[in-house]
C-alpha cells in the first residue's frame, strides 16, 4: 500500500511540474512615453521600447517607483517584477535641468504562465 501511495505521489509531482519554460522570440513591440509625472525633483518621463502591450503601463509604473526610490542606475540591466510578468532590460536615464527621461528597453519578458519571450531586432 505504501508503494502505491508513493508511486502515485511521484507521478503527481511530474504531472504538475512546470518543466522547462517555452522560449520564443519577438521583433515587434510598442515604443513611446508611458508616464509623465511631476515630483519634487522636477518632471519625470518614463518611456518604454520594444514593450508588450498588455504590461507596458504596469512596468512603467514600477520603473517610476524604482526611480523615486533611487534604485535605478544609468546604462544598467535590471529586472522589473510586474503583476503578469517579470521584464529584464536596459535602463538609460537622461537629465537636463529639471527634466528627467527614464528610457527602458525590453530584452526578456518572463510571463507567469512559463512563457519566456526574447526581443530580437530585425
Amino acid at each position: 500500500m505504501k508503494k502505491v501511495l508513493f508511486s502515485l505521489l511521484i507521478v503527481t509531482c511530474f504531472a504538475f511540474s512546470k518543466g522547462e519554460p517555452r522560449v520564443e522570440t519577438y521583433n515587434y513591440g510598442q515604443n513611446g512615453m508611458e508616464l509623465v509625472a511631476r515630483s519634487n525633483k522636477g518632471v519625470i518621463i518614463v518611456s518604454t521600447y520594444n514593450s508588450k502591450m498588455t504590461i507596458r503601463q504596469d512596468i512603467a509604473r514600477k520603473l517610476y517607483d524604482l526611480y523615486l526610490a533611487n534604485k535605478l542606475q544609468n546604462n544598467k540591466k535590471i529586472t522589473v517584477e510586474g503583476s503578469q510578468a517579470d521584464v529584464t532590460g536596459k535602463c538609460i536615464i537622461r537629465k537636463k535641468n529639471s527634466l528627467t527621461a527614464v528610457d527602458f528597453y525590453y530584452e526578456v519578458v518572463d510571463w507567469d504562465s512559463g512563457l519566456k519571450e526574447v526581443y530580437a531586432s530585425r
